[in-house]
């Protein structure tokens, strides 16, 4: 009799025991009550699609709150790798690069989502960047690709066509045109940033090349591209704009340059700055320039997407997330600022050109459909250093410190050396 009593008091003590053990697991399946849901974000100030993400995804899910992890985007890849290794509980991780994401899904420190993204049925621009094995661990929300700013008053004024269907050459001479002035008053006809991609991944884009591969000689004509604008003052010189840290933005929105190869992601802040009145630039947009005798319009991009960490406090929560911010629901809340989302509907495009201020003519939204976005960088465990070596020799090519065949012979010993 004494035994039974004792073994029932024991029962009863562990059932009392078992609900606190499941709230404790980490396990939000068995979660009552609100959830504070954490993401891992860049620069949340000024990166208004996190907060437009957020809101939205509250106001769908009122129990779940966000609460942004905000890091400094330099500062972004280094912090992340150092709170995984850590075993830091951060629900939700923005992918801010391809090469992040194929780092931190190999060591395993990713939830795996292939059957979210497999259940959005081909409808997400850049998803198949993030396969790995035949699994997802990351779902895009965003897929930026490349096009051509241009401001319509320098072009009315020097009396010049809108750039329609333009080859790089053609880009070249129509740049001598629009150029005019010297001294702080001169308009450039273009301006190419000191990134290596204006170079490097339009060319791997539209020649096939491999950034990765160690043969770079589909680089030499673009190269000869950047080159040629820079010996006819057609563009800021690239010391200059290293020199000085040129900012794209500015030389488009105050005027001093009339064509701007540049992201997608540069139109939300167009929008923005036109609505506070710090820009009255009169714009649109056109298809990058292509190779001579090609047909189509082929540029290159690279998605943005949220991960969940395998350590996550709240998984359920962060997948679902996830999810949203991959969804109709989360494209209508950026395209409303300006923002291209991953996920690709008629409804989609229909919203983002209406939005005030968005250029609506034939020739911008003809450069909003481009009919191939190959990746911006290749992703391996050789992206890093192979980037790293890439961006050193492109300096001294554009500063005219090597010639154009001797930087490139230079990448190829040196990936051929360096990179194992």
């Amino acid at each position: 009799m004494i035994r039974r009593k004792m073994l029932a008091a024991v029962g009863l003590a562990m059932a009392a025991l078992l609900p606190l053990t499941a709230c404790g697991s980490g396990d939000d399946n068995a979660e009552t009550g609100p959830v504070e849901l954490t993401v891992a974000v860049w620069s949340l100030a000024s990166t208004p699609e996190f907060q437009t993400l957020f809101d939205a995804f509250h106001k769908a899910n009122p129990d779940i709150t966000v609460k942004p992890v905000d890091i400094l985007a330099a500062d972004y890849p280094t912090k992340v790798t150092t709170m995984l290794a850590g075993g830091d509980t951060t629900d939700v991780i923005t992918m801010k690069t391809l090469a992040d994401y194929v780092r931190f899904s190999g060591r395993g420190q990713l939830q795996d989502l292939t059957a979210s993204a497999t259940a959005q049925g081909g409808k997400l621009a850049g998803l198949e960047a993030y396969e790995q094995g035949g699994k997802y661990y990351a779902l895009p929300y965003r897929q930026d690709f490349w096009v051509l700013y241009y401001n319509k008053k320098l072009f009315d004024n020097a009396k010049q066509p809108y750039p329609t269907n333009l080859t790089w050459d053609q880009y070249v001479e129509l740049a001598k045109k629009l150029t005019s002035g010297s001294g702080e008053s001169k308009v450039y006809g273009a301006y190419q940033h000191v990134w290596r991609s204006i170079v490097h991944a339009i060319a791997a884009a539209q020649t096939g090349g491999d950034q990765l591969g160690g043969d770079y000689k589909f680089l030499a004509d673009q190269y000869r591209t950047a080159l040629a604008l820079q010996e006819a003052g057609a563009t800021l010189d690239f010391g200059t704009a290293v020199t000085q840290k040129t900012g794209y933005a500015s030389m488009f929105e105050t005027g001093k340059a009339a064509m701007v190869p540049m992201g997608s992601w540069f139109i939300a802040k167009i929008l923005a700055d036109k609505k506070a009145g710090t820009t009255d630039v009169d714009w649109g947009i056109a298809p990058m320039p292509q190779r001579a005798g090609t047909t189509g319009v082929t540029t290159f991009g690279a998605p943005t997407a949220f991960a969940v960490n395998k350590k996550a406090k709240h998984a359920a929560a962060a997948q679902k997330f996830a999810e949203f911010a991959s969804s109709l629901e989360g494209a209508k809340a950026i395209a409303g600022i300006g923002v291209v989302p991953a996920y690709q509907s008629d409804e989609i495009r229909t919203q983002y050109f209406a939005l005030p201020g968005m250029p609506t003519d034939d020739l911008s939204k003809k450069a909003f459909a481009p009919d191939k976005v190959n990746p911006e960088m290749p992703t391996s465990d050789k992206t890093a250093k192979v980037d790293t070596i890439l961006a050193e020799e492109h300096q001294l090519i554009m500063t005219k410190e090597k010639t154009i065949d001797d930087g490139i012979k230079e990448m190829e010993t040196r990936v051929k050396n360096e990179v194992n």
